[in-house]
Order: structure tokens, then sequence, then C-alpha cells
């Protein structure tokens, strides 16, 4: 099995294997399960707490999801770091601030462009908190315990993304 399709891409398959033996030494080794955005959670309320700590202190959110520094941030740190690496070992590191296929379909300019990968990240990260977990936590653990509520986050992560994919880059389309 090659390690990249003919596009350059990662084998999706072999890229699935890993994830799936890493989630399981996970459990093994940690007894932890894969998530993320309880981190973001918990560095928010770090922050507030430097400018408003009363605020944290009476927040019921904030006794429920303690502005900790715990294993998940060296889950998120190991994902950066492990992308960066990865990804300079094997020559597709790059630095753009507008990738091809935005200036493709939407121009060059890095304001609307950095706007709209914000407020994405925005509805992202509170679906995930509205949610009680991120795609993450609930697609690749939930699957991994054959969880019918994994399953069915998964599909509808899945689904969402290939209807705003298609609205946002479909063929043809040219917008400003």
């Amino acid at each position: 099995m090659k390690l990249k399709t003919a596009d350059g891409g990662w084998n999706p398959y072999l890229a699935g294997a890993m994830t799936g033996v890493l989630m399981i030494l996970s459990v093994v080794v940690a007894g932890k399960y894969f998530g993320a955005s309880t981190t973001m959670v918990r560095a928010a309320a770090m922050i507030e707490q430097k400018v408003a700590p009363e605020h944290v202190a009476k927040a019921e959110y904030y006794q429920k999801e303690k502005p900790i520094f715990d294993w998940q941030w060296l889950f998120v740190a190991g994902v950066f770091v492990g992308g960066l690496i990865t990804s300079v070992a094997f020559g597709d590191f790059k630095l753009e601030s507008v990738p091809p296929i935005w200036k493709e379909r939407f121009g060059r300019r890095i304001l609307p462009r950095a706007a709209v990968a914000f407020l994405g990240g925005f509805i992202a990260l509170f679906g995930a908190r509205l949610a009680g977990g991120c795609p993450s936590g609930h697609g690749l653990t939930g699957g991994l315990q054959l969880s019918v509520s994994g399953y069915v986050a998964l599909i509808c992560f899945f689904v969402g993304g290939l209807i705003v994919a298609n609205l946002v880059y479909r063929k043809g389309a040219r917008h400003g």
C-alpha cells in the first residue's frame, strides 16, 4: 500500500488505519479518548481568569469545564506539531494566506478569506460545544465505541461538509 495517492494526498485507507491504531493506543496507554474542543473552552477560561476572575468563579459552565492544563492541551499541541513535522518531512509545507482554490473562486484578497475562516471556525467550535464535543470526540471516538449517536454525528458532519463544499466550491461558480 502506498503512503501517498497519485494527486499527492495521503492514502485514506492507510491514514484511517493509522488513526484507528492511535485511538486504540490512546485508550490502552492513557485511558483517554480523542477530543479537542474542551481545550479551547479551557483556554478561553484561562484568559478570562486573567481579565475577570470573578466571572470564571461564578460561571456555572466553568464549574463543569474547569480552566486547567491537562492531557487535551498536549493532544492539541501534538496534532499541530505532528502535522507540521509531517508536512515538512514530506515536502508539503507552505505558507499561504489565500489557498489556490479560494483564489480561483473568490480572488486574492486576504481579508475576506480570513473573515470566512474565522467565521467557519467560530461556527464549528460553537457547534462542538453545543453538541458536547467535537467531530473527533463524537465521530471517531463514538465510532470506536460502536455508538449509534457517534455514527449519526459522523454522517451529519460529512453531509454538512459536502453541502457546504458544494455550495462554496462547485465547478463553474465564480464569485466576486
